[in-house]
C-alpha cells in the first residue's frame, strides 16, 4: 500500500479543494464547525471531505454490478446493492463524483414523511400525486409518478438511517403543502447529499473511480455483461459483470442533442455541469433502448446569467418575489417553472429580480453562496436597493407595501399566489439578485419500468440492464416540480440497486 499513498494523498486533497470551491459544501462545513456536535449531518458532511477515490491499481476485471455515473442514483444504487450482498463498483467519467447532484439547491420533494408529521405539515401521497400531474400537463407517466409519490417518505427515512437528515422543509412551485426536505440548517441540498453519500460509499468499501470513461455497454447471447472504459482518455477496459445500472445524467450540457429537438432554445445559458452530455442515453439507445419525451427540456425562470448559476427556488419559497425593470410584481412566483419562465419572457428586457429581505436570506442559507458569488444586490432600506437596482425607488415601495398588506390579508388580490406567504418583506437590509430564464433540466430520456428495468421499441426488458435518474424520461412529463430531481435520483437509484441485486442473484 505504501506505493499509493502519494496518490491517494493528492486525491484525497483534490478533493477537499474541490468540495471548498464547490459553492454550497462550505455552507454545511462551517456549520459543522459552529455547532462543533457530534451530529449526523456534520459526520456526514465532514466525513465526506476525506473521501478518496479508488486507485486504477485496484481494478479488478468482473463485478457483480456496474454502475455508470456517480451522481446520487448511482451511489444510492451502489449502497443498496452492496446491502443485498452484491459486490458493485462505480464509473464516474469526470474527475469528481456528484455530478448535477451537487447543484440541487431547493431540496428533495417527499409527501406522509416522519419529519412532515414531527412539524405538523398535513400531507399526503395522493395530493402529492395529484399536483405532480398537474404540474407535468397531465402527461407523466402516470405509474412511474405512483411509485414515486408512495416511496418517497421512504427515501427520507433511508436517507436519514445513513447520517443524511433533511429535516428542514420549505415549499417550490405548483405545490400546496411543505414538502421540501433540506438541510437541518436549510443550506442547500446538492453538496450536502452528494458529502454523505460519498461518506457512505467509502465506509462501504465500494470501489469508485473518477476518470472512468464508460464508452459501449456490452452484451453476449441477449444480456448486458458489461462495459468498456477508458481511463484518464487512454487505457481502455473491458469490465465483466452480471447487470449495469446507468445513471450518467441527462443531456443538459449537450447543445447538439437539445438543438436537434429544441432549436428555439439556442443562446440560452444552462446551469448543467459538464458532464451532462447524453452518453448514458446513447449508450442505451444502441442496445435497442427506447426514449421519451426528448423535447421536453425544462428551461429554469431564476438563472444569474453571467455564470450561469442556478438561484434556488427555495429563496421565493422562503417568501421572496419577482420584479421587473420597473420595480413591479408580474406573476405568482411560485407557480409552475414554465409558467413564471414564461411570464419573464413576455417582459421587454426578458430578465426580472429577485426582491427579498432579511429574514428571507436568513431562512434561505445558499444565499450565503450567492454572496460570495458576488450575485446578490444589498440596500439598508427600499430605496437604497432601488438605486442599486436601478429601478424606480417610489414604485418598489409600492411593490413592497402592497405585497406585505397581501401577506397580512393571506391574499394576493394580484396574481392569486397562495403559498409561501408566511412572513412579509419587512426587515432590512434588503436584497436583490438579477435573473433570467437558463437550460435547467431534460425531462426526456430513456424508457424504464418501476423496477428500473430498460424496454425497448416493443415494451420488453433488456435483460441485465437498469437505469436511473435524469438520463430516464416519463416521469415528470412536460414540466418538472421543483425538488422532484433529487427525489427521483433517491427513489429510483435505490431501485436499482435492489432489483439489479436480484436479478443478479436470480442468475
Amino acid at each position: 500500500m505504501k506505493k499509493n499513498v502519494a496518490t491517494t494523498l493528492i486525491l484525497v486533497l483534490s478533493l477537499m479543494l474541490a468540495i471548498a470551491g464547490c459553492g454550497n459544501g462550505n455552507q454545511n462545513q462551517s456549520q459543522g464547525n459552529e455547532k462543533k456536535e457530534e451530529t449526523k449531518e456534520t459526520e456526514a458532511v465532514s466525513g465526506a471531505s476525506q473521501a478518496g477515490y479508488t486507485p486504477i491499481d485496484q481494478l479488478k476485471d468482473k463485478y457483480d454490478i456496474i454502475i455508470v455515473g456517480a451522481g446520487g442514483a448511482g451511489m444510492s444504487a451502489a449502497l443498496e446493492a452492496k446491502e443485498k450482498g452484491m459486490n458493485p463498483v462505480i464509473f464516474e467519467k469526470m474527475p469528481l463524483a456528484g455530478g448535477n447532484t451537487t447543484k440541487s439547491s431547493s431540496g428533495m420533494n417527499a409527501s406522509e414523511t416522519k419529519f412532515q408529521k414531527e412539524q405538523g405539515i398535513n400531507d399526503s401521497n395522493d395530493s402529492f400525486y395529484e399536483e405532480t400531474l398537474k404540474g407535468g400537463h397531465d402527461t407523466n407517466d402516470k405509474e412511474m409518478l405512483r411509485f414515486f409519490v408512495d416511496n418517497s417518505a421512504s427515501a427520507i427515512d433511508w436517507l436519514d438511517s445513513i447520517g443524511i437528515r433533511l429535516n428542514n422543509i420549505t415549499i417550490t412551485g405548483g405545490m400546496s403543502e411543505k414538502r421540501t426536505h433540506r438541510p437541518e440548517d436549510g443550506s442547500a441540498v446538492g453538496q450536502y447529499l452528494v458529502n454523505g453519500l460519498l461518506k457512505n460509499i467509502q465506509e462501504q468499501e465500494i470501489p469508485l473511480f473518477v476518470n472512468a470513461n464508460v464508452t459501449e455497454i456490452t452484451e453476449q447471447d441477449g444480456k448486458v455483461n458489461g462495459v468498456k472504459v477508458t481511463f484518464n482518455q487512454t487505457d481502455e477496459k473491458n469490465i465483466t459483470a452480471d447487470a449495469v445500472v446507468v445513471t450518467a445524467g441527462g443531456y443538459g450540457s449537450n447543445m447538439d442533442m437539445i438543438a436537434e429537438v429544441r432549436s428555439d432554445l439556442k443562446g440560452l445559458v444552462t446551469t448543467n455541469q459538464e458532464g451532462s452530455t447524453g452518453d448514458g442515453i446513447k449508450m442505451i439507445e444502441k442496445l435497442g433502448g427506447v426514449t421519451v419525451d426528448m423535447d421536453q427540456i425544462q428551461v429554469h425562470p431564476t438563472v444569474q446569467q453571467e455564470k450561469s448559476y442556478l438561484i434556488g427556488e427555495a429563496v421565493r419559497g422562503e417568501g421572496a418575489i419577482l420584479v421587473s425593470s420597473e420595480g413591479k410584481r408580474f406573476a405568482n412566483e411560485l407557480d409552475t417553472r414554465d409558467n413564471v419562465t414564461a411570464a419573464i419572457n413576455t417582459l421587454p428586457e426578458k430578465s426580472a429580480y429577485l426582491v427579498f429581505d432579511s429574514g428571507v436570506k436568513s431562512r434561505a442559507k445558499a444565499i450565503q453562496q450567492y454572496e460570495k458569488m458576488g450575485f446578490v444586490i444589498q440596500g439598508d432600506s427600499i430605496e437604497a436597493l432601488a438605486k442599486e437596482m436601478g429601478v424606480p425607488a417610489d414604485q418598489l415601495q409600492t411593490t413592497l407595501d402592497t405585497w406585505n398588506n397581501a401577506v397580512k390579508d393571506k391574499k394576493d388580490a394580484e396574481f392569486g399566489r397562495t403559498t409561501a406567504m408566511d412572513n412579509d418583506l419587512s426587515s432590512g437590509p434588503y436584497y436583490a439578485i438579477k435573473i433570467a430564464p437558463g437550460i435547467h433540466y431534460t425531462m426526456g430520456g430513456v424508457k424504464i419500468n418501476t423496477n428500473t428495468e430498460v424496454l425497448n421499441k416493443d415494451g420488453e426488458v433488456i435483460p441485465g440492464l437498469y437505469a436511473a435518474g435524469e438520463l430516464t424520461g416519463g416521469l415528470h412529463g412536460q414540466n418538472r416540480i421543483g425538488g422532484n430531481s433529487v427525489a427521483e435520483i433517491i427513489i429510483f437509484g435505490r431501485q436499482a440497486g435492489i432489483q439489479s441485486a436480484e436479478f443478479v442473484k436470480a442468475q
